[in-house]
């Protein structure tokens, strides 16, 4: 099919994705099971250029024994866009051709366990057990909720020099509670992910304690006293602070729109010498690590800022032939009937030379921030929004043991960025999260790093 459009297109390409995957729920009063995930699909979608005018196709019902009528289907849906767009008068935005170098690919990532083989049975009842263990270890948890889901992704990409092929499974899993006493409830969370199997759920178990325990910290916990303070972030908290300030801020599909300030800031400061962030499915290992993406383009690892600098942002391949520039392997699409948007896939701090010991031995009054909730930001303005779990006080160098919660951290991105002096040796990457791109298209992404130590706006 590739084949008979490319006689009559100057660019033809197919993607299509066969994902399998399952979901289960579990908290002490509901149950539930599906074969469906996040990233769960069947389908394929061609895309066509013709005169620098891209268009796209996509279905889910293809029957090999009846390509004619496929074809047939498919050219009349593809020619039916184009009149449209003319009658309409829709002003051209001529894109030059995709690159295809010529290239065959297939990478098969190890796993123990597919998650079409696992037995959902017995996936049940181990969640089940965790939520009945987390109230007799605790007569405060009045509910705990788990889940535990896994997708076999396997993808396709063929245009007229390129056949690329990928399989691999990602999981994810998370055990939350609600503890409550006579005054208040707190809700506290743990998760785990990567690019395993659901053996990963095996010990999803260990995560029930220290969950409990912070949802009992939580319920001692104080208000904190609005102000700038000399913070340190946990990895989580620092990655939340990656995928915020540089995350849709600098993709690049939003330069084109004129919708982000960091255009106008490369090769220029925005953090402190002590800040070095990668972004890339090559730059970590987790659940959005994959071989190539959505538009055919190899996987990358990008340096976004060196030293503080900020060298370049991502970029999806059609975007990147709008601003004469290179594709990053940050093509991603919700599924196979959503459009390609330029997404981040593993955002990360690089490690540093200090200690978490002496970061907070450095503090006057301060916090050490634990836990990410949720955060958004101003791609326009670059401010910054960050909702954490928990703080832990911090006065003449030592922790008091006082909590406060909840806390969001508020600022601009260079000064948060242009203030971090510490930066810890060790570093973890979370992938339990999503994204979205305004207030749609969804999709896998892991962000990380190391302690930071900065200076916050806190409230």
């Amino acid at each position: 099919m590739v084949a008979r459009l490319a006689e009559t297109y100057d660019y033809v390409s197919a993607l299509a994705t066969d994902s399998k995957g399952f979901a289960v729920r579990i908290s002490n009063s509901s149950k539930s099971a599906s074969n469906r995930t996040m990233t769960t699909e069947r389908g394929i979608v061609f895309r066509v250029s013709r005169r620098g005018m891209y268009s796209e196709y996509a279905f889910n019902d293809l029957d090999p024994e009846k390509e004619d009528e496929a074809m047939e289907r498919l050219e009349q849906a593809l020619e039916d866009q184009y009149d449209l767009l003319y009658s309409a008068g829709v002003r051209e935005y001529e894109t030059p051709e995709l690159d295809d170098e010529p290239l065959e690919l297939f990478v098969e990532k190890e796993t123990e366990i597919l998650p079409e083989d696992c037995e959902l049975e017995t996936m049940v009842n181990d969640l089940v057990n965790i939520c009945e263990k987390a109230k007799q270890m605790d007569e405060r948890v009045v509910e705990c909720y788990t889940s535990a889901q896994s997708t076999h992704i396997s993808k396709m990409f063929i245009s007229r020099n390129r056949f690329l092929r990928q399989s691999y499974v990602y999981s994810e899993g998370s055990v939350a509670v609600v503890a409550a006493n006579e005054e208040d409830n707190k809700f506290a969370y743990k998760a785990v992910s990567g690019l395993k199997g659901p053996e990963i759920f095996r010990d999803l178990s260990s995560q029930l304690e220290p969950c409990i325990k912070m949802a009992d910290e939580l319920l001692s916990s104080e208000r904190i006293v609005p102000g700038e303070y000399e913070i340190i972030t946990d990895p989580s908290v620092t990655g939340l602070i990656a995928h915020e300030a540089f995350g849709h801020g600098v993709e690049m599909d939003m330069f084109v729109k004129e919708r982000a300030l960091g255009k106008y800031y490369i090769d220029k400061r925005v953090g402190s010498d002590k800040v070095t962030m990668h972004e890339g499915a090559l730059c970590a290992e987790n659940v959005t690590s994959y071989a190539f993406d959505d538009e055919g383009t190899l996987a990358g690892d990008v340096t976004e800022i060196e030293n503080g600098i900020l060298k370049t942002g991502i970029c999806d391949a059609l975007s990147a032939k709008r601003l004469g520039t290179v594709p990053t392997g940050n093509g991603k699409r919700e599924n196979y009937a959503h459009k390609v948007y330029t997404r981040m896939t593993n955002t990360i701090f690089d490690s540093g030379t200090d200690s978490l010991e002496d970061m907070i031995s450095s503090i006057k009054k301060g916090y050490l921030l634990e836990g990410c909730e949720s955060g958004m930001e101003d791609p326009k303005h670059w401010g910054i929004q960050c909702i954490v779990s928990l703080g832990r006080e911090i006065i003449d160098g030592k922790l008091t043991g006082k909590i406060v919660s909840p806390v969001i951290m508020t600022g601009y991105v260079p000064d948060l960025l242009g203030n971090i002096s510490m930066v810890s040796t060790d570093r973890e990457v979370f992938g339990s999260g999503g994204c979205g791109k305004g207030h749609k298209e969804w999709v896998k992404v892991a962000d990380g790093g190391p302690y930071l130590k900065t200076i916050g706006r806190l409230g």
